[in-house]
This record gives structure tokens, sequence and C-alpha cells, in this order.
């Protein structure tokens, strides 16, 4: 297991927002709108050119978040090593304050399915999930944080609860975990679990990052309520309750506010942001 001490910048434990390119200049402009920034990897695996050189620029100003969605970390084959590679390279590049991904998979054979696809919560999955944790906290020297995953359904051969499963994840690698709260919502309403309780159970010493994102609400075919993970809207109130019953727990994390679809104009995600830091004012440190 990789000695993942710290020997990188770290996040505050204050607001931070999606990095979107519209927003480049107003994010500059402000008088310090947010704290830091979260960068999606695969947009900026390329060499060069205006995507880096504005990144460049934020980082003299920010610490930077980098969340990957593409290496496919529960999935069944070796994870892609080219992949790998450029993301260890925009890693040695950037020297981010964080590096994240999902507990999902996304890839069969030589196929990239364009979705976080769940998986079942057994021992053989965890001991792939933790190889492949190990594989990229090695790449990149550096310890990873783990999403949990917003769910639509349930497994009936898991053998682990996801709040054991992620622990036991933890335990064994050495990585941190990334705990969206938008997730545990929309998992809890769609499986008819108590959000409370789940946030309860989670290993919250673990918690490099806590996350919020907007939620589409739908019905199953049975009339029942069905949410969708959509990050295209602001955090929903039930959303904002739930954060303050984690930072009950917690205490003050680094809190980002992730919209990515429908993305608005600076001023609404601003506002988002200012909701965030005033959930964090409200926590004793």
């Amino acid at each position: 297991m990789l000695d993942t001490s710290s020997r990188f910048p770290t996040l505050p434990p204050a607001p931070g927002v999606g990095y979107k390119p519209q927003h480049f200049k107003e994010i500059l402009d402000a008088s310090r709108p947010v704290e830091w920034l979260e960068i999606h990897a695969e947009n900026y695996m390329g060499d060069g050119g205006r995507p880096l050189a504005q990144l460049r620029h934020l980082a003299d100003r920010f610490p930077i978040s980098v969340h990957g969605v593409g290496l496919s970390i529960g999935g069944e084959e070796r994870l892609d090593p080219d992949h790998l590679s450029r993301l260890t390279h925009l890693c040695n590049w950037l020297q981010p304050a964080s590096f994240s991904e999902h507990l999902a998979w996304s890839t069969h054979d030589s196929h990239f399915l364009n979705d976080l696809l769940p998986l079942p919560y057994t021992s053989s999955t965890l001991q792939r999930v933790c190889d492949h944790i190990d594989e990229v906290q090695e790449a990149l020297g550096r310890q990873m944080l783990l999403e949990n995953p917003s769910s639509y359904l349930a497994f009936d051969e898991s053998t682990y609860a996801e709040t054991e499963f992620l622990s036991e994840i933890a335990h064994r690698t050495g990585c941190g975990l990334l705990l969206d709260v938008n997730n545990v919502f929309v998992s809890a309403t769609n499986l008819g679990l108590d959000p409370r309780a789940y946030i309860d159970a989670f290993p919250i010493e673990k918690v490099g990052e806590i996350h919020l994102g907007g939620h589409d609400e739908d019905e199953d075919d049975h009339g029942a309520p069905l949410l969708i993970d959509s990050h295209g809207r602001e955090v929903a109130d039930p959303v904002w309750a739930l954060l303050d019953h984690v930072l009950e727990r917690s205490g003050p994390r680094p809190l980002l506010i992730e919209w990515d679809a429908d993305i608005p104009e600076w001023p609404a995600l601003a506002a988002e942001a200012a909701r965030a830091a005033g959930a964090l004012e409200r926590v004793p440190a």
C-alpha cells in the first residue's frame, strides 16, 4: 500500500466550484468568489492550447482539484495504461491539491461507455477495485479520493452495504473518500433508504472532499419517485439539509458545487457557492 501521507498542496475547508471555461474572466475579475476550483481530468489531457494556458493561470491563484471520470475503477478489465499515463502526466504538470475518481465502471473490452455504471458489492469486486486504486496511487505517487455513486438499482448479489464497502476500500488501499451528498440523497430516494442513516454509517474521518449538485425529479414505471443525478440545476433544499447533518459529523471540509449541464451564468453559480459558504460558517471549526 502506498504511503499516502500528504506531500502536496491541500484544499481549504471552504467552497469551490467546478470550473467551466465560459466563467474564466469572471472568476479572475471577482474578488475571491471561491477558494478553489475543480476540473475534469479528461478535458485537459491534450498538449498545449488555450485550455492548458488558462488552467495554468488559474492554478497560480487557486488550489485545483482534478476529478476523473474515465478510469473505470470498478471495471473488470485492467486499467487503460494510456489513459493512466496521460492522467499521470497531467498531475505531474499541474501538481493539484487533490485527485478523485468514481466507484463505478465505464469500459467493456475496448469500448468506452459514456456513463458511470454501478457494480455489486462483493468480495471479488472489492479486491478488483482495491487493485485498481493501488495501481492509480502508485502511478500518481499520491492519494486519490473515491466518490460514492448515485444508484438507481441494487444488486441482489451484494454482500456489503455501500458504506461498509467504501470503508474497507479506504482501509486496504489508504485512499480517501469523496462524499457526494446529492448522490446519497438520490440513491436513498431511489432505493427506499434513509439518507441520514447512510451518513451516520459513512466513514466520515476518511472524507477529503464533499460535493453538492442538482438532480431532476421523475417517476418510475410504478409511479414511485425517481431522481436523476443530472448536475444541471441548483442544489435542492433537502440536499442542503442533509449537508447540515454531514457537517455536524465532519466539521468544515472542502465543499464543491457541481453544475455540469445547462450551465448557468456565473452569478447563479456564485450564489450556490455563497450558500455553501454559509453552511460551512455555521459549523464550529
